[in-house]
């Protein structure tokens, strides 16, 4: 027999099935879901997780890690790119100049981000000049006024290189004939196809070009800057800022796209939560089954409590079983989902395969297939919650049995 005897009664009565056929089911039932829960939410944070990772790795490999600007634009700004390259982890530097506007073509209009650069300085920033399906960044020369679409961009306007579109901004001309707003003619000159939300709202020109646009000839708005890591520009921008004066201010893609980041943490967070309903209903199940094998072991109990055992070890029985039941059902579910979510971009290419068909439309969907990252961090988390629920939810059948007179319930025995 093993010692204590309380854990060897209880990881009896987990083991003895042959007469309480309905506590059986219930305990099975509640093995399974909470197997289930943990399974399910170790595949779906690992998804989610996948997501993050292609969205940070796309995005992040054609947008800069962060942004100098200085209030009324920068003049000589060679000198701050030079003093920039030499700061740590920095990598690259970059002038730019942005701003906001509609752009037109055949009836069509969409509001775009465009952004003007340096065609050479930008290859070592971005890496949208390896993503082109069209055209070459080469051609952004100085009073060219060609442009650099997105793929999607270019689909929503019909537009291919050669073909002219309508830039317009959102201020006005006055004019002897009346007020008009500032609009230029830019001819198409390349496309680019990144995989995600910049493919549909960014357009590219000569810096030189949009600077004479915003009415800043001879300066640039600022300078991007490109890191070794990504997570090395978080902090770092803003001091670098700092330390060129007043005027200059600085930001990195934390605050750029973190609304984008934010919505998938969120997304996650919410989606984990709902899973964990799973959890806590095969909880409850434990909660039953305990009630129900309580309600069946008094006389058992009685004899066990004359027979020496206190009230706090009969406690222990009850515990023992009921965390048994929760342990085995996450770390089974655990293992499972471990596994999938390893596997499962591999499992979702042959059910694709398979069936002939793409689960993610790639002329639809910015990433083309289901990513994964298992991080052990997640699973930590996930088996912890499992298991204090598990450990909760035998407290008060446990107890209830602790409460039991050994007279009273072999009264009628």
């Amino acid at each position: 027999m093993l010692k204590p005897v309380p854990l060897f009664i209880g990881l009896r009565y987990v083991a003895a099935r042959r007469r309480q056929q309905f506590i059986s089911f219930i305990n099975g039932f509640s093995l399974v879901g909470m197997a289930l829960g943990v399974f399910a939410l170790i595949v779906v944070t690992s998804v989610m997780n996948g997501f993050d990772r292609e969205l940070k790795t796309r995005i992040l490999s054609v947008v800069p890690h962060g942004f100098i600007e200085r209030e009324g634009g920068l003049q000589e700004w060679q000198g701050v790119a030079e003093k920039l390259e030499r700061q740590p982890h920095v990598e690259a530097v970059s002038p730019f100049v942005k701003g906001f506007a509609l752009l037109s073509a055949y009836g069509d209009s969409h509001g775009v981000e465009f952004q003007g650069v340096d065609p050479e300085a930008l290859r070592n920033v971005s890496k949208v000049g390896e993503n082109m399906v069209m055209g070459s960044l080469d051609e952004l020369q100085p009073r060219s006024y060609r442009i650099v679409l997105g793929r999607i961009l270019a689909q929503q306007l019909n537009v291919l290189p050669g073909e002219s579109v309508t830039l317009t901004l959102p201020e006005v001309v006055v004019t002897p004939a009346g007020i008009f707003p500032r609009t230029k003619r830019f001819t198409v000159a390349g496309v680019f196809s990144v995989g995600a939300q910049v493919d549909q709202n960014v357009a590219l020109i000569n810096v030189e070009d949009a600077a004479r646009l915003m009415r800043m000839s001879g300066k640039v708005q600022g300078l991007q800057l490109r890191f070794d890591d990504m997570d090395n520009a978080l902090g770092r921008v803003e001091s670098y800022a700092a330390a060129f004066g007043e005027g200059f201010s600085g930001e990195d893609w934390s605050h750029s796209q973190g609304s984008l980041f934010q919505a998938v943490k969120m997304e996650k967070t919410v989606v984990t939560l709902m899973l964990m309903i799973i959890v806590a209903v095969a909880a409850f199940n434990i909660v039953s089954a305990l009630v129900l094998m309580v309600a069946d072991k008094r006389s058992d109990i009685a004899v066990l409590r004359t027979l020496g055992l206190t009230s706090r070890q009969i406690m222990v029985v009850f515990v023992v079983q009921g965390s048994a039941i929760g342990l085995i059902g996450a770390f089974s579910g655990a293992l499972l989902g471990i596994l999938v979510a390893l596997n499962l971009t591999e499992m979702v290419s042959w059910v694709e395969n398979l069936l002939g068909a793409k689960i993610f439309d790639p002329r639809v969907f910015f990433v083309s297939y289901l990513p994964s990252e298992f991080r052990v961090g997640d699973a930590v988390v996930v088996l912890s919650a499992a298991v204090c629920m598990s450990l909760l939810a035998t407290l008060f059948p446990a107890w209830r049995a602790a409460q039991i007179e050994p007279a009273e319930a072999l009264r009628y025995e």
